[in-house]
């Protein structure tokens, strides 16, 4: 993948000019440090006014400048591109899922082709979550993260009479973990390939004919390895401060499903949709294996032994820290298992429409959780570091900023989803009425958008310090059991409406106590201002959806009604949300404002 300028920057950062907070302090311009270290949150302190940080200013408006005289950019500034380029890749990613979406239902519409594609795709989804996208960046971000604390250590330390060098951190877990790895995940793909009719049975009981999905689960069945080493390679980078080759990940998958739809349709059905998941699985390693090579050299480094404390393995990767992760992030996962379990029940195509009416709706989730995903490492550092204050106001400000974003998708989706799936998918085999079923469900499913970014936001810290901690796994284990009673109970009377209910219900139970827990377990947020401003901004989403909802059905073409709904939806949004005092819209509105001016 080629370096825009801004990804040359970011993945240079970490070799050639570290950010201000990793370098000695000593040799840091005081103005520079204080830059560094000047991280006023969104949410309003005791005594402020919302949208204030200290002495009145906004926190958006006091973000870290580059520093001059050629220092390195400050942290603020170095996050700020990073989220932009990851922003790119994440929306080319997602309009890339958009058109892989549109292939699939072009071709084989809500059936039980298409249904028997989705079981399959159960496998990669799991994987997905467990070794991309939670459960690895949970592990390895604070590893590695630690690892190149020590590194940094060894490297600044005073020079020795020993003539050897020591040993290099990051090179050793690399050593110690990614053989091992990538031989459990190789028996674990063979077991699932032998395994597949087994496992069809248990996702999917009700299928009238389940061979189907028993192929394609094998064809996906590689993604459990593919998977496992793309999400390695990603914790990597991101921990050495690099986000775009992990950002650009699911854009080289996306384009692996698509080619392969678009070539062997017509001679494989849907089973080429399957090779295509595995295919774009080998083009996720691909595209991050330069940048890894250039971050982590096979040259040994010479770094100046520290003693015992350098030389250490790190403790972050035992089986005491392993299992709460794990049973997290499959108790996460699981929830679409028993959707899809429920939906097997029900008539062909429902398993479908859930999928497409998630797919879509839960796309300004995966937006907002970007901004998590560029600073989880800093959040680890902040806790391996002891330093707990910044590690709160970082959390802080990703929950408000991460919160208005998904709630403002959250208005537009409950204002047009009958008019946006109309657009992206009623064509071909997809018909009217397929399209009338999706936006009802997906309208339900915004309800829990909220919860299911809190619950990826929330996450991250509880296991950035590395220490063993079992309450994420309550938690997500309580709104499973929460899932699965309503689900049960909704199914049979409201269909796919009923699963869809249960899944926002049971998301925000989990959502809930997360942020209840975190503040006495973790990193001491202020749960109930967190709370207070996330109700500003629901406020917000709640009269800027009815209004969408309302004046939806003024204009009959899909696409201009969607096009007006785009700028309508935003500005009730925002302007509800600045009577509402919210301190992000505040913020925010503040900094458009102040930038403006300054222009002229």
């Amino acid at each position: 993948m080629s370096d825009t300028g801004t990804g040359t920057e970011a993945e240079a950062l970490p070799r050639e000019a570290p950010p201000l907070e990793d370098r000695p302090r000593d040799a840091l311009p005081q103005e520079a440090l204080a830059r560094a270290e000047a991280t006023p949150p969104l949410l309003p302190g005791p005594g402020q006014p919302p949208g204030s940080g200290p002495g009145g200013t906004t926190a958006l408006d006091t973000a870290p400048e580059p520093a001059d005289s050629g220092e390195a950019p400050g942290l603020g500034s170095f996050l700020a591109r990073a989220a932009a380029g990851t922003a790119v890749l994440t929306v080319l990613a997602a309009v890339l899922g958009l058109v892989r979406d549109q292939a699939i239902a072009r071709y084989f519409g809500a059936s039980d082709a298409s249904d028997a594609f989705l079981i399959a795709w159960t496998v990669p989804e799991m994987a997905a979550t467990l070794l991309i996208e939670d459960g690895m960046a949970l592990l390895l971000v604070p590893a590695f993260s630690l690892a190149l604390t020590r590194r940094a250590d060894a490297e600044s330390a005073p020079r020795t009479d020993t003539r050897e060098p020591g040993p290099d951190p990051v090179r050793e877990l690399v050593a110690a973990t990614l053989p091992r790895l990538c031989v459990l995940l190789m028996a674990g793909a063979a077991l699932l390939m032998a395994g597949a009719p087994w496992v069809v049975r248990v996702l999917a009981p009700g299928l009238a004919d389940p061979q189907l999905a028993v192929d394609c689960t094998r064809l996906t069945a590689v993604t459990v390895l593919t998977f496992g080493i793309t999400g390695y390679f990603s914790a990597a980078l991101r921990a050495h401060r690099s986000f775009l080759p992990p950002a650009g990940v699911y854009v080289a998958y996306n384009i692996g499903i698509i080619g392969m739809t678009l070539v062997l349709h017509s001679a494989w059905g849907v089973r080429a949709a399957a090779a295509g998941v595995a295919v774009g699985s080998l083009l996720m390693i691909l595209t991050q294996l330069p940048t890894l090579l250039r971050l982590l050299p096979l040259a040994r480094p010479r770094l100046r032994r520290l003693g015992k404390r350098a030389a250490r393995t790190t403790p972050l990767l035992g089986l005491t820290v392993l299992a709460p992760v794990v049973l997290f992030v499959v108790s996460r996962q699981s929830q679409v298992l028993v959707e899809r379990f429920l939906a097997s029940t029900l008539p062909a195509g429902a398993i479908s429409h859930l999928n497409y009416a998630q797919k879509v709706a839960q796309m300004p989730m995966v937006l907002s959780l970007m901004i998590c995903t560029v600073t989880f490492p800093v959040v680890a550092r902040a806790m391996a570091d002891g330093n707990h204050e910044k590690a709160r106001q970082r959390v802080e400000r990703d929950l408000a900023l991460a919160g208005m974003v998904v709630l403002l998708g959250t208005s537009v989706v409950l204002g047009y989803a009958p008019q946006i799936i109309e657009v992206l998918f009623q064509r071909g085999a997809f018909d009217t009425a397929d399209t009338e079923a999706t936006a009802q469900v997906m309208r339900v499913y915004a309800a829990g958008l909220l919860g299911h970014c809190l619950v990826g936001a929330l996450s991250r810290p509880f296991f950035s310090s590395g220490r063993p901690t079992w309450f994420p796994a309550f938690a997500m284990g309580t709104g499973l059991l929460v899932t699965m009673g309503a689900g049960y109970a909704l199914t049979y009377r409201f269909g796919v409406s009923g699963i869809a209910t249960a899944n926002a219900v049971g998301i925000s139970t989990t959502a809930l106590l997360l942020l209840m827990g975190l503040g006495t377990r973790v990193v001491p947020i202020r749960a109930r201002a967190v709370a207070l401003s996330l109700g500003r901004l629901a406020g917000a989403a709640l009269v800027a959806g009815a209004t969408g909802w309302a004046a939806a059905q003024l204009v009959p073409d899909a696409v201009l009604s969607l096009a007006a709904g785009c700028v309508l939806v935003p500005a009730v949004f925002f302007l509800t949300g600045l009577a509402l005092r919210s301190p992000e819209v505040v913020s925010l509105l503040a900094l458009i404002r102040r930038r403006f001016t300054d222009g002229r």
